[in-house]
């Protein structure tokens, strides 16, 4: 059961086309910590399932992003 003020990431292309990509965990994240941790880990299996840019969410509201995921 997700929280409602889940930590999600929203993955997209270049252009700012959602990317759907299984490594992404769908129930979230229970803090931004561990939200951004998880990111610092698995940068590189996202580029390589198409995603170029991630934004932080906390519910429906954007902490930051897009951020490119070019070079590390």
């Amino acid at each position: 059961m997700a929280a409602e003020n889940a930590w999600t990431w929203r993955c997209e292309d270049a252009s700012g086309t959602s990317v759907e990509s299984d490594v992404v965990p769908t129930s979230g994240f229970p803090g931004q910590g561990e939200a951004e941790a998880w990111l610092s880990e698995s940068w590189a299996e996202l580029a390589d399932a198409g995603v170029e840019q991630v934004s932080l969410l906390e519910g429906d509201r954007v902490v930051y992003g897009p951020m490119s995921l070019a070079g590390g």
